[in-house]
């Protein structure tokens, strides 16, 4: 039997798409073939986004439009989800990627720290799930979602604690929204990548502390984005049509290092 993910014809909203991992993975999806609304508060880079995506996609047959979205406020998650389905016709894929972090021992954070975090990785991926996880209910058509959660929703690093109660909630979310969906004919899994390099944490990673952390990773490296293009497609496409409430870790082996 063999496979191809081909995602002519499917529609694709992505969060946090202005940058990062979201901006990667709406490429990925666009080239191919999916039409993808890019979600994110910062239009303007938005616009960058897109451009770029449509100069990449060549014959692929897909396409990029733009939402701009607050992964943190109700009203503009309920707008923005409007406009994408509005724009696309329906949405059959969701990839929830809208993140931070803040760096800080646990007896330092403040307050509005850890409600920043927490809302934008936990509160607001369930808000844009619940948006559109109704409207694959409503049209009948069902779906697939894809939490970007982290291995660090899976283990426990320093300073990040807000991070990681963010991202272990998510996974646990993940699998409680598979259990209730699954009968709605809507696909409910977490990627969980490991340490990749990205223009948040190169700074990082370029210290005597980003390299010590690099040397705990079986694979002794960093990942690539694109080491995480398959696992994604796996996810989103037919490809992965019976795996739901499933944790895929790409992290060169870190899951399975020592303590």
């Amino acid at each position: 039997m063999s496979v191809t993910i081909d995602l002519n014809g499917k529609t694709a909203l992505v969060t946090g798409a202005s940058s990062g991992l979201g901006r990667h993975f709406a490429g990925v999806l666009a080239r191919a073939g999916a039409r993808v609304a890019l979600a994110a508060r910062r239009t303007d880079a938005l616009a960058d986004t897109r451009a770029a995506i449509e100069a990449s996609i060549g014959v692929a047959g897909g396409s990029a439009v733009t939402v701009a979205m607050d992964v943190t406020d109700p009203d503009s998650v309920r707008d923005g989800v409007a406009e994408a389905a509005a724009a696309l016709g329906r949405i059959d894929i969701l990839v929830n990627n809208a993140g931070v972090t803040i760096t800080r021992p646990f007896l330092d954070m403040e307050e509005e720290e850890w409600e920043r975090v927490v809302d934008t990785n936990l509160t607001g991926c369930a808000r844009v799930a619940r948006a559109v996880a109704r409207r694959m209910r409503d049209d009948g058509t069902g779906g697939a979602i894809v939490n970007i959660a982290s291995i660090l929703g899976l283990r426990v690093a320093g300073q990040v604690s807000s991070y990681i109660a963010s991202k272990g909630g998510l996974v646990q979310l993940t699998r409680a929204m598979a259990l209730e969906l699954a009968r709605h004919n809507i696909r409910v899994n977490a990627l969980c990548p490991g340490y990749l390099e990205t223009e948040l944490n190169s700074d990082f990673f370029a210290t005597d502390a980003g390299k010590t952390l690099i040397k705990r990773i079986p694979q002794r490296r960093l990942g690539r984005l694109d080491e995480l293009d398959v696992p994604l497609l796996l996810l989103c496409s037919d490809a992965g049509s019976y795996m739901t409430g499933s944790m895929l870790t790409v992290d060169g082996g870190h899951m399975v290092s020592s303590l």
